[in-house]
């Protein structure tokens, strides 16, 4: 790990509070005695999911401590834990098609374009660290997609536009802050390139569906 990335498992522990906010109260509030529509495909879904995100935050911690081996037998495992989350927003997908606008569709689907496109490159450039670390980096921000998603219009009470823009607003904040931070490092930062031109195109089909077809 590049040693100006030393303090990036401290980083992603911030998603833990984000996902508890922003799943507050679709599901944590009614905790043990969870509403009807919650089965169990929704709780599978919830420890896959929280699997795959201890997974996003050990790693980096595991390389910062010298701990190649685990670190390595860790990454071995996320080639069963990471087909098993994309598997898991089936049956979300299933009662959009169901019960829901089908414009909806474009959430699951969407992110998971992106963390299947992400989570491969990662994968293909695994034995170039930099590449890898930079690519798992960006796997980590489509979560901020369903987390913030659900803070803004649950908890803030913005509307689900403003919402929608002013998490792709983060992201890219964040996005052009990492290709500074490693400009003024010296490092290549072609990976978060390639993230800002998924998040545009996930950014422009998010208002091709919503506001351009309404």
């Amino acid at each position: 790990m590049d040693n100006s990335y030393k303090y990036l498992g401290y980083f992603l522990l911030l998603i833990i509070p984000l996902i508890f906010a922003g799943f507050y109260k679709s599901y944590f509030e009614s905790f043990p005695n969870f509403k009807d529509n919650i089965n169990a495909l929704t709780h599978l879904h919830a420890l896959i999911a929280s699997v795959w995100v201890l997974m996003l935050i050990v790693q980096p911690f595991l390389i910062f401590n010298k701990k190649f081996t685990l670190h390595r037998k860790v990454g071995k495992l996320s080639y069963v834990v990471f087909p098993l989350l994309i598997l898991s927003f089936i049956p979300q997908i299933i009662k959009i098609v169901r019960t829901e606008d089908i414009a909806n569709l474009f959430f699951p689907l969407g992110d998971g374009t992106l963390l299947i496109v992400f989570y491969l490159l990662a994968i293909y450039n695994r034995k170039v660290s930099s590449k890898h670390m930079r690519y798992m980096i960006t796997s980590a921000l489509v979560l901020l997609g369903p987390t913030v998603g659900r803070i803004g219009p649950n908890l803030l009470g913005f509307t689900e536009l403003f919402t929608q823009n002013f998490e792709y607003g983060i992201i890219y904040a964040i996005l052009l802050s990492l290709i500074f931070y490693d400009l003024k490092n010296k490092r290549k930062f072609q990976p978060y390139l390639i993230a800002i031109a998924g998040f545009v195109i996930h950014q422009f089909t998010y208002y091709w569906v919503f506001v351009l077809n309404k």
